[in-house]
């Protein structure tokens, strides 16, 4: 299997499931690789940061079409970076943000209220 970069899935699929994985899961992170396989360091700090709190959290890969995952998160958090992590239907930030958290003791509470 091969990787091509310039391949997009159409802004309306896109849009949904954003909107859906948002609706139906208490924590999600959209990351650029996967779980086993992050593909930026960033992307590696967030899901590391969410693991000490929660078993049981949703991962979507944004590269299988990225810029339309960029313009259909934005429109749900007002970013564009990745990642993002949403908790409960609403947007926490990146993995700074969740690092942040961390260090101030209430990333335990955000992950897990």
């Amino acid at each position: 299997m091969t990787f091509d970069p310039n391949q997009s899935l159409p802004q309306e699929e896109v849009d949904e499931t954003v909107r859906e994985t948002i609706e139906n899961n208490e924590v999600v992170l959209f990351m650029k690789g996967t779980e086993v396989m992050p593909q930026c360091g960033y992307s590696d700090r967030a899901l590391g940061l969410i693991r000490q709190y929660r078993d049981d959290y949703e991962t979507v890969d944004v590269l299988q079409s990225l810029e339309e995952f960029r313009t259909a998160l934005s429109e749900h958090s007002g970013w564009e970076t990745i990642p993002q992590t949403f908790v409960n239907g609403e947007f926490v930030g990146g993995s700074d943000v969740l690092a942040e958290l961390e260090e101030r003791g209430e990333l335990e509470e955000t992950l897990t209220n």
